[in-house]
């Protein structure tokens, strides 16, 4: 056994959907083995970390002075280097119980739409929490595979992938991207959208996990036969004092209809730039949604409609980018050499 043969029996190849919302990790041989909030909690003088993942999500806006809540990721990339490094430290040793006889390798999924100065700062993160080489991936060709789209074979594939930061749109055929748009809009405008309307309509100002909570429960983007009710309390904006309001599905459609037509003129616009025999395919296999975004209730149904093509919502919607990570790293050999996009 060769030296390259060494490293890869004794190291951990790991996948990564570092995302703005939630942190996956998909581990060789294991699977998808890690699904946490991507927030970290630390002491603001000494800046030790106190918690990560879903414990440092139940302290996010309700820490006392001398403890702050970060969330590291903003719009898909790294708002804050240091904490986002500590991050994947802690969620590689979660993975990892024994010591690393040899350093990991790591494949991360990154928004299409970021910089180089970005993806340095993603790399730069990943070796200083520990990796050995580090691959980037395209966050939609990830999403792609691990939809199981066969992206190798000479034909067009849509991929929508709604995340909480970025929604990215890409026509992907023989392995590589022909059209890709994104934009930094996901489940976090979603969130935001509903608090501006509740404190324009309502004078209530709620935070951000109370405006996650209605999203989740009778959040929706095209009406439904029955109309979902459920109260949400928050402050009165004029008195300053705790207030209970009932909202329905209804409302909460119209308070979601800015952001959720900005992701579908994004797709027309990628629809409109597709070479014409491309777009023959899409009509006929469909666009693919994943990432939590496309969870919306009657999300894909709204997509169908107003662009006239059938929209297809992934297995599993959340894990699509952190398996297909996991895939790109299983098939390293053959995939490094097909992907000419995949850099180290």
């Amino acid at each position: 056994m060769g030296l390259g043969g060494m490293f890869e029996a004794f190291s951990a190849d790991i996948g990564i959907d570092l995302g703005t919302c939630n942190t996956l990790v998909h581990v060789k041989g294991k699977g998808i083995v890690l699904s946490e909030p991507s927030v970290v909690a630390i002491e603001r003088g000494t800046k030790r970390v106190v918690a990560v993942g879903t414990e440092a999500k139940r302290m996010l806006w309700k820490t006392p002075g001398d403890i702050i809540a970060i969330r590291p990721m903003r719009d898909g990339v790294i708002a804050d280097f240091e904490t986002t490094e500590k991050m994947i430290r802690y969620f590689i040793s979660k993975v990892i119980q024994r010591r690393w006889l040899v350093k990991p390798r790591m494949v991360i999924g990154v928004p299409t739409c970021i910089t180089e100065v970005e993806k340095r700062a993603v790399r730069e993160s990943a070796e200083q929490a520990g990796a050995r080489e580090v691959y980037l991936i395209e966050e939609s060709m990830a999403a792609a595979l691990g939809a199981n789209i066969p992206i190798l074979e000479p034909a067009g594939h849509m991929i929508c992938d709604v995340g909480g930061g970025t929604t990215e749109i890409s026509v992907i055929s023989l392995g590589g991207i022909v059209v890709a748009n994104a934009i930094r809009l996901g489940g976090d405008e979603f969130d935001e959208a509903i608090i501006k309307h509740v404190r324009s309509i309502h004078n209530l100002i709620i935070g951000e996990q109370t405006a996650e909570n209605v999203k989740i429960t009778i959040g929706n983007a095209s009406p439904e036969k029955t109309i979902e009710k459920m109260e949400i309390k928050g402050t009165d904006a004029i008195t300053g004092l705790p207030r209970r309001l009932e909202m329905d599905s209804v409302e909460v459609r119209e308070a979601l209809k800015e952001p959720t037509y900005a992701v579908i003129e994004e797709i027309k616009k990628t629809l409109g730039q597709t070479p014409p025999e491309l777009a023959a395919d899409i009509v006929e296999r469909g666009i693919v949604m994943t990432g939590g975004g496309s969870l919306l209730k009657g999300l894909p149904k709204l997509v169908s409609k107003e662009t006239g093509v059938p929209v297809i919502l992934a297995e599993n919607p959340l894990l699509c980018v952190a398996m297909g990570a996991g895939t790109f790293l299983e098939n390293l050999k053959d995939m490094g050499k097909r992907f000419y996009n995949i850099r180290r």
